[in-house]
Order: C-alpha cells, then structure tokens, then sequence
C-alpha cells in the first residue's frame, strides 16, 4: 500500500530528539517569532537599529581610523571591548524575551559588526 499524496516523510517521522542544536534553532525560532509577532512600530524600531549600526559601522570606522593614533588596532581593540561589555550586560540583565532597548542595542551591535566585516573583505578584495 502506497503513501498518501498529503503525507509527507517528516510526517511518518517520529518526534526529533531534543539535542543542543535542536534546542539552539527552537530557541532562534521562538526568538523570531516573538520579532514577528510584535507591533509594527517594535518591529520598524528593530529594523532600523539594525539599518542605523550598519551606517555607524561603515562611517565610525573610516573617521575613527583617521583619527586615532594607533590606528587599526587600538580601533579594534577598543570595539571588542565595548561589544564584550554589552554581551555581558545583556546576559546578565536579560533572562527571557528581551525589551526594545535590549533589541536595539543589539541589533546596532549586530549592523556595526557587518559593516566591519563587510570593510574587511573590500580591503582584502
């Protein structure tokens, strides 16, 4: 007897084991959902947070490697020390489903980095 044309393999498929990075993509998955799932407004704020790191990152670099007199490295230096700081303020204030200003603060972090990165592989390109 053959299958159903509605049921799917992942269907027959038992219950997933509950290893570390099945608990990680449910994590990630219910933090998505509770950024989907808010008001527009929390939503937009995030987005743009996100928009406005990356604008920092790509100017912040550029003026502060003029400026500093160690150059690239006391600037980086000093960028991982600050982003060190927030992870470690975030772990310790947040528990569960972050606030507003937690998720901007991240997602400024998060655009800084890009732009960063996205520097570096234009100078090594």
């Amino acid at each position: 007897m053959g299958r159903s044309p509605l049921t799917r393999p992942s269907d027959l498929e038992g219950p997933r084991q509950q290893t570390r990075l099945q608990r990680v993509l449910d994590q990630l998955g219910r933090n998505l959902r509770a950024q989907i799932g808010t008001r527009w407004a929390t939503a937009s704020t995030a987005l743009l947070a996100l928009l406005g790191g990356i604008f920092l990152g790509e100017n912040l670099s550029a003026i502060l490697l003029w400026k500093l007199t160690g150059g690239r490295p006391i600037l980086v230096l000093g960028m991982v020390v600050v982003y060190e700081v927030l992870v470690r303020l975030r772990t310790r204030a947040v528990t569960d489903v972050p606030p507003l200003g937690w998720v901007v603060i991240d997602n400024l972090r998060m655009g800084v980095v890009f732009a960063l990165v996205l520097e570096a592989f234009k100078l090594g390109s």
